[in-house]
């Protein structure tokens, strides 16, 4: 099965942003997004004590296990499946280890507060199985983000936006957020949700043709 060229992905994944980044890699993607009644939520919450790449890269394979079950019950071609998961991270503060989706707006402004004038990482874990009877290659990908300083008339207009909700850090770099950025080291598709070199790297490892 690996010897196979495959025309196209399945993308494991609801993301408008990493569906826009595999269009713009020239990659075919057929959607295999969780299915209702599916809980997620469990799967992303944070263990005791967890650091941010072991979040990410446990979270990732979890939905890669969940999306390979997914697919056994469809009925559908075999092709490679791409899973990924991102997380902020202030490493070392004690509210900020993992800095997740926002729950409210509430929350939402103390994780803005948290990362107001402060250098974050943001972490990407990608994964992609390749045979559904082997285990995927799966990669961390880290960025350093340099935050402004915000005032909190800032932060109740940009939460007022919408924009934070459903966003790890509760900002989009490629939104409203980005007006609040300086400066990046690392990938800017990869604090989007899917970084464009790693992810060809491993398609070409999967043997996946790009337009």
């Amino acid at each position: 099965m690996s010897n196979s060229l495959y025309s196209f992905i399945y993308l494991a994944s609801q993301s408008p942003r990493r569906q826009e980044l595999l269009k713009q890699m020239g990659v075919r993607f057929e959607m295999l997004a969780p299915s209702f009644g599916e809980d997620s939520e469990s799967i992303e919450t944070p263990l005791p004590n967890e650091k941010a790449r072991d979040y990410v890269e446990r979270v990732t394979l979890a939905k890669s296990t969940a999306a390979l079950v997914r697919w056994q019950k469809s009925g559908l071609p075999w092709a490679p499946i791409l899973c990924a998961d991102t997380t902020v991270s202030l490493p070392n503060h004690g509210e900020g280890e993992i800095l997740g989706k926002p729950i409210d707006a509430t929350d939402a402004a103390r994780i803005l507060n948290i990362l107001s004038g402060k250098v974050h990482e943001v972490l990407t874990a990608l994964a992609v199985t390749i045979d559904p009877s082997k285990k995927p290659l799966c990669l961390v990908q880290v960025s350093r983000v340099h935050f402004a300083q915000l005032s909190q008339e800032q932060i109740a207009a940009y939460i007022a936006s919408g924009e934070p909700f459903g966003k790890a850090g509760a900002y989009g770099i490629q939104g409203l957020g980005g007006a609040f950025i300086p400066s990046i080291e690392g990938s800017y598709s990869g604090i989007m949700g899917l970084p464009i070199y790693e992810t060809v790297q491993l398609l070409g490892r999967a043997q996946v043709t790009r337009i």
